[in-house]
């Protein structure tokens, strides 16, 4: 619970770069339609299309696969307007995995092991506090309202 606003803050840098890369993928990949696992659902052709793309990339669903589909060139023998990609899907596509993949799983993981060291390792942290109050709270609700009746 305590790291919830911190896995935000991560969730949101993660979305972000979804942007990015969705609209470098729309301008890069968008006359590829047809491929082995580029479809009329998977596909460059729109942001929306793209940002759910760049999702089940990140989840590593057939990301290399993409990877081959956006990167057929005309001396491949590609069909112009529909399976003719770019060279530069190679890197794009493993910058996108390293980044997604990688570093923000990391991120994720870091940010909860922070709030572990933050709120349960002291002597004095948050937890052993509330559980000191919550004692003296109902001893003294217990004396001040079941001996007085």
């Amino acid at each position: 619970m305590f790291s919830i606003p911190s896995l935000a803050n991560v969730f949101g840098l993660l979305m972000l770069i979804f942007f990015m890369f969705a609209v470098s993928g729309n301008f890069l990949f968008g006359d590829v339609t047809q491929g082995d696992v580029i479809s009329e659902l998977k596909n460059f052709g729109d942001f929306t299309s793209a940002f759910i793309l760049m999702f089940a990339v990140s989840t590593g669903e057939d990301w290399n696969k993409v990877m081959f589909d956006c990167s057929r060139t005309e001396e491949d023998g590609c069909i112009k307007g529909e399976t003719c990609g770019t060279v530069f899907a190679f890197v794009y596509f493993i910058i996108l995995v390293v980044m997604c993949t990688h570093v923000m799983l990391n991120l994720f993981i870091l940010v909860i092991i922070q709030q572990f060291e933050k709120y349960y390792l002291p002597k004095d942290n948050m937890i052993v506090l509330f559980k000191r109050d919550l004692d003296s709270f109902m001893r003294v609700w217990k004396t001040e309202t079941q001996d007085k009746y």
